[in-house]
């Protein structure tokens, strides 16, 4: 829960934003969802670190609604991120990176440098570094929805992972079982 208090000519508002918060058994272990009133705000792995705001331990239509997408995604289906309100907080470089990492279709990985590229020139810019995406990779606050575990390294190689690499290999194998 965030509170904040807004005072104009005498009249003072408080706005109260509520969270909700549950634990979804995976394969990988307890996965923390949070959301707001309207939107997914956070999916944590095992050990990753959690949402910083005070959180209601509570069912909510949106949680309900993500479980269910975790429930298709762990069977092996592909289930869209666009079936689930997201709302991730970030600065406006990372909130661009994740909609690129919105676009890699399940089963597939691209490299941050080539994120890089595309960020570049979306932005305008000559060149920015795969280091950068690398970072807003690593920031990203729904994990596996916002697929930041199908960003490799350019040769392929799986680099750098928030909740570890150990996962980021367990869901990409989940993605495309090797025969």
């Amino acid at each position: 829960m965030i509170r904040g208090r807004m005072e104009a000519n005498s009249l003072i508002l408080e706005v109260v934003l509520m969270f909700y918060k549950a634990v979804y058994p995976s394969p990988l272990g307890g996965i923390t969802l949070v959301c707001d009133e309207t939107a997914l705000v956070s999916l944590t792995l095992p050990g990753q670190r959690g949402f910083p705001h005070e959180c209601a331990t509570a069912e909510h239509p949106i949680l309900t609604r993500a479980k269910r997408w975790l429930d298709a995604y762990f069977s092996g289906r592909a289930p869209s991120p666009a079936d689930l309100p997201l709302k991730p907080e970030g600065t406006a470089l990372r909130k661009l990176v994740w909609e690129l990492l919105l676009q890699i279709p399940y089963g597939k990985t691209a490299a941050y440098g080539d994120l890089a590229k595309q960020a570049a020139e979306i932005l305008g810019k000559p060149r920015m570094s795969a280091q950068a995406v690398g970072q807003a990779v690593g920031a990203n606050p729904i994990a596996i929805v916002i697929p930041c575990h199908r960003c490799v390294g350019a040769d392929g190689s799986l680099t750098g992972y928030a909740g570890g690499l150990h996962y980021k290999k367990a869901l990409l194998q989940l993605e495309s079982p090797e025969p």
